[in-house]
């Protein structure tokens, strides 16, 4: 029987920040670039807020620019999408996180496919999904090769 090995989360996550931020600091250097990560709240779920503020802490950490948009649990889905489009089409953000779960009145899937494939963050667009799916790049490259 194979014997269990036992992985040290908090180290793991400490190597993997200092190497993000590593790579943002020479980014930077190389190419005056500061990635930029944009998430979206929807609604004031309590585990939600949570975890934006923590990952807008965890983006400045490494060095990058970090913007949060909290919007009302009313806002409608037509908001929402005008909101993803505009930050799609800002080149200061490289990546774009909505939040789930969202307010009854948004389609899920809608917010998903509206996110631009190259600033999909969580990987949950179906292209993305299909490139993990079948092991391809997540680093872009998938998109070059499938030609879209």
């Amino acid at each position: 029987m194979a014997k269990a090995t036992i992985i040290d989360g908090k180290h793991f996550a400490t190597r993997l920040r200092v190497g993000i931020a590593a790579q943002v600091a020479r980014l930077k250097a190389d190419h005056d670039l500061t990635p930029g990560l944009a998430v979206v709240l929807v609604g004031e779920d309590p585990a939600s807020q949570i975890y934006v503020r923590n990952k807008g802490l965890q983006a400045r950490d490494a060095g990058m620019n970090s913007f949060e948009y909290r919007l009302p649990a009313d806002t409608s889905q037509t908001e929402l999408l005008a909101r993803i489009v505009e930050l799609n089409r800002d080149p200061t953000v490289n990546g774009i996180l909505v939040q789930l779960p969202l307010p009854r009145q948004i389609d899920p899937e809608a917010v998903i496919e509206t996110i631009a494939v190259e600033k999909d963050v969580d990987g949950f667009h179906p292209f993305n999904a299909g490139l993990l799916a079948v092991g391809g790049a997540g680093d872009g490259a998938g998109v070059r090769r499938w030609g879209v």
